[in-house]
């Protein structure tokens, strides 16, 4: 039976749903390891930068604090656990929901953070309404993306079949830039459309949403698809459900749908320098001194997360949020 081509963002879809439902690909014995997965202190970190949104905001209660793709809960527990130190008032105020697709990884969140402390989804148009914190770590790269390459005059779209791309004429495409032969535009349609839906939830009903992940501070050309297995390369065209695909993220197209919707961006920024100013260098030598067996994994995460030859430049933090709030935590001088 001769191979159908399927369009690229259609691939990406089903690679990443086979690959969720069997895999665990979190930790060292995975196939990656996230910044929660690395240290506390990262999770901690963005907890009580939640709860300092929160107080910003004139501490609505409720108010609902949202993880985007909680993997197996790391961020979310660490979270709640330094509310519950040191922010009491928001960890009483709070309403966690988790927006996960995986049945296999539901599980594993519920037996990490616990049962009956989370409202699962599977997309954002079923949380209640109201006020919200929203959080999403290395979310918005997993979602499918288009490519488009310019041929003459012309847009071809990219295909995969066979492991391999094939190209055809462009049709149902958004606007697309001026470009050179053989230049790639890369589209992230879903990814567009929950910046645009949560601008006007935001816009409406007040709060913010920070992402924190992978890609260029402004819009560009360029084929950023990538793949990744037992914590290396992999073909990203190879048999879906094998490796983790991904593409980076364009922030510049995220803002602005958010814009065009009705909210602010502030950022993005490099993650080092966000999470620099929300101190998680600091924490990271606590936790050392707390714990001097494990000193130096502690210190050499957060050197990690935030050297700019690590995870410091190229990952970054955007803020989507209501118009009328100031400047959030870690987005001073933006």
């Amino acid at each position: 039976m001769t191979a159908v081509p399927e369009r690229l963002d259609h691939f990406m879809a089903r690679a990443a749903s086979a690959y969720y439902a069997a895999r665990e690909p979190f930790g060292a014995t995975g196939d990656f390891v996230t910044a929660p997965e690395l240290t506390q202190a990262f999770g901690e970190c963005l907890g009580l930068w939640a709860a300092v949104t929160w107080e910003i905001m004139g501490r609505p209660d409720p108010v609902l604090l949202v993880e985007l793709g909680p993997g197996r809960g790391t961020l979310m527990a660490d979270a709640l656990r330094a509310a519950g130190d040191m922010a009491p008032a928001f960890r009483a105020a709070l309403r966690v929901h988790l927006i996960e697709t995986s049945p296999r990884l539901r599980d594993v969140q519920a037996a990490r953070l616990g049962a009956g402390t989370a409202t699962w989804h599977d997309g954002i148009a079923t949380l209640p309404s109201g006020a919200a914190i929203i959080i999403g770590n290395e979310f918005l790269d997993a979602l499918p993306i288009r490519q488009f390459i310019r041929r003459g005059a012309a847009w071809m779209e990219r295909f995969v079949e066979a492991g391999a791309y094939v190209e055809s004429p462009a049709t149902d495409h958004p606007l697309l830039p001026a470009a050179a032969e053989g230049d790639i535009q890369e589209v992230n349609e879903p990814a567009r459309g929950i910046a645009a839906a949560l601008g006007v939830r935001l816009a409406s009903q007040g709060g913010a949403a920070l992402f924190i992940d992978y890609g260029p501070a402004e819009s560009g050309f360029g084929d950023s698809l990538q793949a990744m297995s037992a914590h290396g390369v992999a073909d990203p065209l190879g048999p879906p459900g094998q490796a983790d695909v991904t593409a980076h993220v364009d922030f510049a197209a995220i803002a602005a749908a958010a814009r065009a919707a009705g909210a602010t961006a502030q950022g993005p920024l490099p993650q080092g320098l966000f999470l620099g100013r929300l101190g998680l260098s600091s924490r990271a030598a606590i936790l050392a001194r707390l714990d001097p067996r494990s000193a130096t994994r502690h210190l050499a995460a957060a050197q990690r997360l935030t050297a700019p030859e690590h995870m410091g430049r190229l990952f970054k933090a955007l803020c989507l949020c209501h118009p009328g709030l100031p400047t959030l935590p870690g987005f001073e001088d933006a």
